[in-house]
């Protein structure tokens, strides 16, 4: 009765989830905040500057100026607007949803700084004596075109002004020459001239009217060539207040709506596929477990999308592939366990004694392996832009989640079936045949099998070390000879792409371009029909250049917009980040390796990380793929994934070291290092396809943005394997046995140390 009450509670808990995840998870995906890659929006940086000489770009002058550009957003009737301090002068602004990009582009970047001057520059009077709030779109009392009017605290100021333009006032002279002219600037800057602009048919100067008797009023009137809507907003500018600093624009991406909505479809369809697979792989190789680790991710990928609603957090492209990988994470934590519990059952234990040993002797390498890639998803997060602390912050929780609901999640839900009693006599449900189990009276030590054979992997360490070199000689001529292709984001420049409904023309978008007069350096059509393309220059285009890009290919080609404008410093930064990155993950990962294992250890995973991050650039250099931000962050995560899976067999040889105690010949070291290859082989060979399913379901199905990052990926874990199984053991074999005659080499476990001693 009780082993049935295990079965019971079994179905209970798992139809408990069913019912939560199945009423629920429609309500968290909607609420989800989608980034602009997968909506469409405005993402814009700007570099700092106090308007007063003197004056330091201190918190409060950060946090004022961005409550000021939160208020002119408000007025755009934007709801999903994040407005972020980055640094100590940096400002991030990033619209979702947003129509006119342009439009919100002027509102933000407007300091307005209203001032009165005269025909000669001169300041008259500031915005210091404006009612705040006070401004509003009206139309002429005589002609009823649309103009902005303002009022004034004080009319004596403005008395005196007026009294002093109308004595210059002479009837008959011309408009640009009178001297009688008021003209209001908004943003006025040093070297701004009102008689070269008044050439212009597009002046910088808001307004310019003549003043023929001393007006005594506190009602001000703007006029000029305003439309409804443009006299609308420039009182709803005014009303904002005025910026208390400069800003330079670094860095810009508009995503078009089409952009987004195809990015989120296809993004979303191909971790749908890749998921399904995965489940479909990991319960075909391990039966009953499989079955428990495909309902255990079910959970997994419910609390990860739960707990990212609650800290608001922002669903990025990045982000979604950071989920699917982690579910490959998630299961390789299951395979771990599953395999020690095959390896226990071939022993000849019972089923219960095999679930309790395989769970204790995987928990180490899960710990190891995840806190290895926690080091370098931080790193990511702290020195990574917008989307890729996005990446970061899904990755984070990801290891996290994975932990949990793998480790506990699995043991709870089969340690009821186990303690049931009913699958006592059944080692197949484990993917085990009876024949193989061992009688347990039987102490003679069987050699471990992968995939059903016991290949003697280290006797041909050297056509590995002898491959490894080949490939690395042949990337490094690869990046003298062709180098990188990198992005804008490490160039600085301007890349636009294009999505329109049918297959576009090479040479009639170079045409359009030369109607524009803007050449790009490149045209390359994407789609499998033709029906993108993606423009680069090597220049940043200015905001009105982009403007008439934009709305000359939607009227000529029915073609959505993507812009991302990129200036130099942010490019600069960019790299010396990556590098610090890359170098501070790799000194964490020591220092960790270290005090779990041995410098030893640490050094050769160090020489496998390398050899995995320089093959990706290899690769990336042959194929000319565009390099851009993604790609390092790819480059981090194969990082984190490949420690974990050096980690695992590195865990195994410390394991196999300690039950031999003491090894004095390099034919013992081998045959200890070569047997913990053999019985993490299939593991890691299991792992990487559970992942690499995920990775090729966004390669070939994902939207096209995350395309390199998928290739990034998938080259990393397969370099990353090799590497693991074929290269970083072999390494710590030869060094280790150098001089293993005079010090042979000791593992012994004491107290509150797992370290070696030699």
């Amino acid at each position: 009765m009780k082993n049935r009450g295990r079965i019971v509670a079994f179905f209970l808990i798992v139809l408990l989830f069913a019912g939560t995840i199945g009423t629920t998870v429609t309500g968290i995906t909607k609420d989800i905040n989608l980034g602009l890659d997968l909506q469409g929006g405005f993402e814009i940086l700007y570099e700092v500057e106090p308007v007063e000489e003197g004056q330091e770009t201190d918190r409060a002058l950060l946090e004022s100026t961005v409550q000021i550009l939160n208020d002119r957003v408000n007025r755009l009737g934007i709801s999903e607007a994040n407005i972020d301090i980055e640094g100590d002068d940096r400002i991030r602004v990033q619209l979702a949803g947003i129509k006119n990009p342009e439009e919100a582009r002027e509102i933000l970047s407007t300091s307005a700084r209203v001032t009165f001057r005269n025909v000669d520059d001169e300041k008259l009077m500031d915005g210091s004596n404006l009612v705040e709030g006070a401004a509003q779109q009206d139309f002429h009392p005589q002609t009823n075109e649309p103009i902005v009017t303002l009022k004034l605290k004080d009319a004596s100021e403005f008395r005196d002004i007026t009294s002093k333009l109308s004595a210059k006032y002479e009837p008959g002279v011309p408009f640009p020459q009178r001297k009688d002219l008021l003209v209001i600037w908004m943003d006025y800057q040093e070297g701004n001239s009102f008689k070269e602009e008044v050439q212009k048919e597009d002046s910088k100067y808001v307004s310019a009217a003549g003043v023929k008797e001393t007006l005594n009023t506190t009602d001000v009137m703007i006029e000029g060539n305003f439309t409804v809507e443009s006299a609308q907003r420039l009182a709803d500018i005014i009303n904002a207040g005025s910026l208390p600093v400069n800003m330079t624009e670094l860095y810009s991406n508009t995503v078009g709506a089409q952009f987004g909505e195809q990015a989120l479809d296809k993004t979303v369809f191909a971790g749908i596929i890749g998921i399904s697979l995965i489940f479909l792989f990991i319960m075909a190789v391990y039966r009953f477990p499989g079955v428990i680790a495909a309902i255990n991710l079910s959970v997994y990928i419910y609390l990860i999308l739960l707990v990212f609603n609650l800290m608001n957090g922002v669903l990025t492209l990045q982000g979604i592939a950071a989920l699917i990988l982690g579910v490959g994470m998630a299961v390789d934590a299951n395979i771990i366990t599953f395999e020690r519990i095959k390896e226990e059952l071939r022993e000849g234990k019972s089923i219960f004694a095999s679930f309790k040993a395989g769970s204790k002797n995987s928990l180490r390498a899960i710990v190891d392996a995840n806190i290895t890639t926690m080091l370098a998803a931080a790193v990511l997060f702290i020195f990574g832009t917008s989307s890729v602390k996005g990446f970061a912050t899904m990755l984070i929780l990801s290891i996290v989640i994975s932990f949990l609901t793998a480790v506990y999640g699995t043991r709870l839900l089969m340690g009821l079936w186990v303690r049931s009693k009913f699958l006592r006599n059944r080692p197949g449900w484990f993917g085990v045949k009876k024949k193989d189990m061992k009688d347990i009276a039987d102490t003679a030590e069987r050699e471990p099998k992968a995939f059903g054979r016991n290949p003697n992997v280290v006797q041909h360490r050297r056509k590995f070390f002898i491959a490894s070199a080949v490939m690395v000689v042949l990337g490094a001529v690869s990046l003298g000879i062709f180098q990188l292709n990198p992005g804008i984001d490490f160039t600085s420049g301007s890349r636009i792409q294009l999505a329109a409904d049918e297959s576009l023309d090479t040479e009639e978008i170079k045409n359009g371009l030369e109607e524009l007069n803007l050449q790009a350096k490149s045209v390359v059509l994407t789609g499998n029909n033709h029906e993108g393309a993606v423009l680069r220059y090597d220049q940043v285009i200015d905001e009105e250049r982009i403007a008439d890009v934009q709305a000359y290919f939607k009227e000529n080609f029915n073609a959505d917009t993507s812009v991302s404008v990129v200036s130099p410093i942010v490019g600069e930064e960019l790299v010396k980040n990556a590098l610090y990155a890359v170098a501070i993950a790799s000194v964490g990962i020591v220092l960790y390796v270290t005090l779990r294992f041995e410098m030893f250890f640490a050094i050769t995973s160090i020489i496998a990380l390398v050899h995995d991050a320089f093959f990706i650039l290899a690769i990336f250099s042959l194929t000319q793929i565009e390099f851009d931000v993604t790609i390092v962050a790819a480059i981090l995560t194969i990082i984190g994934y490949s420690i974990n899976d050096t980690i695992v067999t590195f865990d195994r040889i410390r394991e196999n070291l300690r039950l031999k105690k003491r090894v004095k010949s390099f034919g013992e070291l081998a045959k200890i290092v070569n047997r913990s290859l053999v019985q993490t082989m299939t593991r890691s060979v299991n792992t990487t396809v559970t992942t690499m399913i995920a990775v090729l379901a966004f390669l070939f199905l994902g939207a096209q943005s995350i395309t390199g990052f998928a290739i990034a990926l998938a080259v990393g874990l397969l370099a990353g394997t090799y590497s693991s199984l074929f290269l970083a053991s072999q390494l710590w074999l030869v060094w280790r046995s150098r001089n293993i005659k005079n010090k042979p080499v000791v593992f012994a476990k004491k107290k509150r140390t797992e370290g070696p001693q030699v």
